[in-house]
């Protein structure tokens, strides 16, 4: 009864922090957390005390949190920035725990040196969670946030395996290098491997489950549920990382686009939904529980005659600016390569200033907390069972390193990388903008997952968020940027794919020529000049096929031949649709790094799906009629779901105000009655 009335204690006490933080906005979410679990601690009648099995704490906390990370993040800005994220997800961690074991170890003798690398391996990892708060009060630059997130993501992985590590050399009294590198390899990399076999045999199943006809919403997103704890026991089963194992899986699963089917839009809307609530409730949690070990943690070591208060809080805080410390260094090694890389040469102060950016950025929180209470509270030592090494001493430097941290981050990032103050006029033009972006965001989510059968559905949703993105900047008065470029580019690619395809013998030469001096006087009109060059270019590849050209102008003035027959119209008509194609193709692969608008992206690719479907494509059934409506409808649903996933990550990156991403949703949640009503 006791654990269920802590338990409920503490989901109130989060529901509580959610309300404060948009009271409270300047201070961080986790913060206002641990300040209610300080007041649980203080004035609850009995000290509250987390007595969770270790490995029942880590399957129960970390493994959905790290699944989670992973199936939501963002898999191209994670192989972009590979090389520098993983310096700081293992070379970085793996320097907090040697230099932080040796340097606790040194002052703390009490401490063994296993058990100061244990700290040092739980001190490790940032947490995203503070990250994401951190963001809403200062201008972090993309580069560093970019750096931030993927960190927060992989470093959870080697904090915990190097914790483990040396909580085993602590239990055992025995540690060899050797064995530890050779276990590492084959645990990181045996997971790894079994992660992604797991993964695709999740896909696999799931496919064919719905092959089946098993589009039951409870069923899938239970099988989502019950994953990170499956991957995670079968991780420790087989003797490898069940981290690793659940981070390799949820990657894995999330490299493989859903295509859109009926029931899927509703799925995912719901499974969203369910992941929000168990990450926000399992973070909150940790964080209320950091709180109120404050009080017990602070206490008991306080009224220690064995160790001086002075001593405690200096051990923190050299613990603290020891970490920092390395992180600082790192950073401005990192930073250096980076900008070599980059060929530029920013100043001394700009150095400094990002260096320093990244390292108070970096804070601690949930993972930390939940890795240092799942130390063993007994070891066995061979001839009797003792109790862990210093294990209150140890959560305390944790608890006050993580305090530490978290105040740095809220209080000094925003004075390095400051938000600038607008007027209410900015702030409505940043608004507007950030309305827009929103929408385009929904423009490459839905263009992305366009398949062929739901092609039809996808392009009527995409139209009409295309509009509203033009009235949204109707209304706001914002500046519209021409498409010509675009157009131009379009007509480039056609060109080229039309001589590549007559170099190659794919299209008849005489008619291909045709099509391509076609394409170069609509771009003469647009540009209101001459396409000297390329007329230039090709006059040598068309004055080798001029005789063939008479050969066939003379033929086809020979009588007899009926003009609606003729098989250059028809290669004409091919030439066209395959050119368009290939620009619909081009257009849907580079809107996600086009520099263009996704409304113009894909307006033009419209125009280009129009002339297609006249040129090739048969007039649709009664049938395909009715499944495009019906397809109509999910891909409806799956746009505002990502409007709605969007509007919030915009809010919680500051990009918005909190009243415009309060109107925006109000308005999806309308249009939502609206399909709901009409279905």
């Amino acid at each position: 009864m006791a654990t269920l009335e802590l338990a409920l204690l503490l989901l109130a006490t989060v529901l509580a922090s959610a309300i404060l933080d948009q009271i409270i906005p300047r201070l961080s979410l986790p913060l206002i957390q641990i300040a209610l679990g300080i007041a649980i601690g203080l004035f609850a009648q009995e000290q509250i005390n987390v007595t969770l099995n270790p490995e029942l704490f880590l399957v129960l906390f970390i493994a959905p949190l790290l699944f989670n990370e992973a199936r939501e993040a963002n898999n191209l800005s994670l192989w972009e920035n590979r090389s520098t994220m993983l310096s700081y997800a293992i070379g970085l961690v793996v320097a907090i725990v040697l230099v932080v074991g040796f340097v606790t170890n040194l002052m703390i003798p009490s401490i063994p040196l296993a058990a100061a690398f244990a700290l040092g391996a739980a001190l490790g990892p940032t947490d995203p969670i503070a990250v994401a708060s951190i963001s809403q009060q200062a201008d972090i630059p993309e580069r560093q946030s970019t750096i931030l997130k993927g960190e927060s993501l992989l470093n959870d992985a080697s904090g915990i395996v190097s914790f483990q590590f040396a909580v085993a050399a602590v239990v055992t009294g025995t540690f060899s290098a050797a064995e530890a590198i050779q276990e590492f390899l084959i645990e990181f990399f045996g997971a790894l491997i079994v992660g992604i076999v797991l993964g695709v045999a999740l896909l696999k199943f799931i496919e064919k489950m719905r092959d089946l006809g098993l589009e039951n919403t409870t069923f899938h997103v239970s099988l989502e549920l019950i994953t990170p704890f499956m991957a995670y026991l079968l991780g420790e089963q087989i003797g490898v990382s069940g981290v690793i194992l659940v981070v390799a899986c949820g990657i894995t699963m999330s490299l493989v686009p859903h295509d859109l089917k009926p029931s899927t839009a509703r799925m995912n809307i719901v499974s969203t939904s369910v992941w929000q609530v168990i990450t926000f409730a399992l973070n909150g949690v940790v964080f209320v529980m950091l709180g109120t070990q404050l009080p017990q943690s602070f206490g008991g070591l306080w009224a220690d005659d064995g160790i001086s208060n002075f001593h405690l809080v200096a051990y923190v805080l050299v613990i603290t600016l020891l970490m920092h410390a390395i992180r600082f260094i790192w950073s401005l090694a990192s930073d250096a390569i980076a900008f070599k890389r980059e060929n530029t040469k920013p100043g001394f102060t700009a150095r400094m200033k990002s260096a320093a950016i990244t390292t108070l950025s970096g804070s601690k929180g949930a993972i930390t907390l939940a890795i240092m209470f799942s130390l063993p509270l007994y070891i066995n030592t061979g001839t009797a069972i003792g109790e862990f090494p210093q294990r209150n001493l140890l959560i305390f430097l944790s608890c006050g390193v993580i305090l530490t941290s978290l105040l740095l981050a809220t209080f000094v990032v925003p004075l390095l990388a400051p938000r600038e103050r607008e007027n209410l006029t900015a702030q409505q033009e940043r608004d507007a903008q950030a309305k827009a972006d929103i929408l385009r965001t929904v423009v490459e989510e839905l263009t992305a997952r366009q398949t062929p059968e739901n092609r039809i559905a996808m392009g009527q949703v995409i139209s009409q968020y295309n509009e509203r993105i033009e009235r949204v900047k109707e209304l706001e008065d914002l500046e519209d940027e021409s498409d010509l470029a675009l157009r131009i580019m379009a007509l480039d690619w056609e060109q080229e794919y039309v001589l590549d395809c007559i170099e190659k013998d794919e299209l008849p030469a005489y008619e291909g020529y045709q099509y391509v001096t076609r394409v170069a006087r609509i771009k003469s009109l647009l540009t209101h000049g001459k396409e000297r060059k390329l007329a230039i270019i090709t006059w040598w590849r068309r004055t080798k096929i001029a005789i063939r050209k008479m050969w066939i102008k003379f033929r086809r003035k020979m009588p007899g031949k009926d003009p609606v027959s003729d098989p250059s119209r028809r290669n004409m008509r091919i030439i066209q649709a395959r050119s368009a194609e290939h620009v619909i193709n081009r257009l849907q692969d580079d809107m996600a790094d086009s520099d263009f608008p996704s409304e113009k992206i894909s307006a033009l690719s419209m125009e280009y799906r129009r002339i297609y479907r006249l040129l090739r494509g048969p007039a649709p059934s009664v049938t395909t009629i009715a499944r495009n409506s019906e397809l109509d409808l999910e891909a409806t649903r799956l746009g505002l779901r990502i409007e709605l996933e969007q509007i919030q990550q915009a809010y919680e990156e500051g990009r918005i105000s909190r009243a415009a991403a309060q109107k925006m949703r109000e308005n999806v949640y309308l249009m939502q009655v609206d399909i709901e009503d009409y279905v």
